[in-house]
């Protein structure tokens, strides 16, 4: 504990104080090579906090690494399906969950998914007009 404690007590401070941090705009373009050198270790920290900040507060900075699809035709970069009007009956039922063994009809996977995530997913349902 006593390391930590000298740390924030006085190598921050210490190194913080030692830095060349002009006190006016034109004392930038004053600084030496060694001056610039010094600044870059703030400035990685500095850039690094924004970064972790911007990713963990900021949703469209994450990547989705989770997939809905996660065993249907993962070969082809988008999967499509059709079906025609002639050969539905009076009602058909399409997976809309990705987990249908008879995929892209219905068998009722989506009932075991929603009671595990709490989720509310269904089928689409298409009816012929009477």
């Amino acid at each position: 504990m006593e390391v930590m404690s000298n740390l924030v007590t006085q190598n921050i401070p210490n190194y913080l104080s030692s830095l060349p941090v002009p006190k006016s705009i034109g004392g930038w373009f004053r600084l030496g090579f060694r001056d610039w050198v010094s600044l870059v270790p703030l400035g990685a920290v500095i850039g690094g906090l924004t970064y972790m900040s911007y990713l963990a507060f900021c949703p469209c900075g994450r990547v989705c690494k989770i997939h809905l699809n996660e065993k249907i035709e993962k070969n082809n970069p988008k999967v499509v399906h059709s079906v025609d009007v002639e050969d539905l009956g009076e009602t058909s039922a399409f997976c809309r969950c990705w987990k249908s063994k008879t995929f892209p009809k219905c068998d009722g996977s989506h009932n075991e998914h929603n009671e595990t995530t709490g989720d509310n997913v269904g089928p689409l349902v298409v009816k012929k007009k009477k």
